[in-house]
């Protein structure tokens, strides 16, 4: 089977992308001591011999043509089997949908990342994204409860945006249901090159609010620049990213630098605007970048007869799809607010 070339090369994208479906699982340990468990297609843990108390998980392809989140999870996998590096942690990779990557889409049949939280299961429908997106829930749930109670959690979910953005990087904090937002998190967010977070003010669907809300991880979603073709991406662009979250993974603590209020730039969801009728459309050109700010009253669009329009000056436009399915987000708009002491 796979296992000799897994072994032997560490290349466990190839392996997924060649079996879309159903890799069979298989188990060996690295000379270190490193337990390496394929768990599925596009889903690989590792424990390390004497683990810390910290349990990561890297997520990448929930979009298939994302390609430079899946570019820095590869090159950790390879590293890690080489021993190249040597975890100190537990760390679980999963490339989210391998059949999208290979069509280079974002999706095959629906937006995998609307489907966690049990959507998946909701409305009768059936396909491979449903019916991958309720075995990922089952693998990060396992992942996180496996090792016992009590252990640091973190899920970082990596994206590239389908459009440019002002803000080239940026990050999702999930809703919070009350709990304070972390400044340790915004430093970690920082050190990948990552300046501007977006706070959510309500539940979702995605995988990081799946883990954030049902395992108490710190959790996000990371748009590290624009979507690209494999080969397209320069990865010194992504430098700063994985040098960090292979410091995650192979250090016991990694310290960060102060945070002052004006190291980051902070944004919270105004309101989420879903699409109701075929006749669908925003006003704005396809390339206007994300964050892109507009005059209280200006027109964004038109679903159906009814107008869409910026309700406060400078209310920003994030995440604009007029293509989304009838009654999923068609877009988020933001407005600048500033790092208070809800974050500890």
């Amino acid at each position: 089977m796979y296992l000799q070339r897994l072994k032997e090369t560490g290349d466990f994208l190839s392996i997924t992308r060649e079996n879309e479906f159903n890799l069979p699982p298989e188990q060996f340990t690295l000379d270190n001591g490193t337990i390496v468990k394929v768990l599925d297609t596009g889903v690989i843990e590792f424990t390390p011999a004497r683990y810390g108390d910290k349990d990561f998980v890297f997520s990448s392809a929930v979009h298939g043509n994302e390609t430079a989140p899946i570019e820095i999870c590869d090159q950790l996998i390879q590293a890690i089997i080489a021993e190249h590096i040597t975890l100190t942690h537990r760390v679980l990779f999963i490339f989210g949908n391998p059949k999208s990557i290979n069509i280079g889409q974002r999706f095959v049949d629906e937006n995998l990342n609307r489907l966690f939280c049990g959507k998946h299961s909701e409305g009768g429908v059936d396909n491979p994204e449903r019916q991958r997106a309720k075995k990922l829930e089952h693998y990060v749930e396992q992942f996180f409860t496996m090792a016992g109670q009590g252990r640091y959690r973190a899920h970082y979910d990596l994206h590239t945006a389908i459009r440019d953005s002002k803000n080239e990087k940026f990050a999702v904090y999930p809703f919070l249901h009350g709990k304070p937002h972390k400044r340790e998190q915004l430093q970690f967010l920082l050190s990948c090159g990552v300046q501007t977070v977006l706070l959510m003010s309500e539940p979702a669907s995605t995988f990081s609010y799946f883990s954030s809300r049902h395992f108490d991880a710190d959790a996000f979603t990371i748009e590290l620049g624009k979507v690209r073709p494999f080969g397209d991406n320069d990865m010194s662009r992504f430098a700063k990213a994985k040098a960090t979250l292979e410091a995650l993974i192979t250090q016991a603590t990694v310290t960060y630098p102060e945070l002052h209020a004006d190291d980051v730039e902070l944004f919270s969801v105004y309101r989420t605007i879903n699409r109701h009728h075929e006749d669908f459309s925003f006003t704005f050109a396809d390339d206007v970048p994300n964050f892109t700010g507009f005059a209280k009253g200006e027109l964004l669009g038109h679903d159906g007869e009814q107008e869409i329009r910026a309700e406060v000056e400078g209310e920003a436009i994030i995440f604009p799809n007029a293509k989304v399915a009838l009654g999923q987000r068609a877009l988020l708009t933001v407005v600048p607010t500033k790092l208070t002491d809800e974050f500890i």
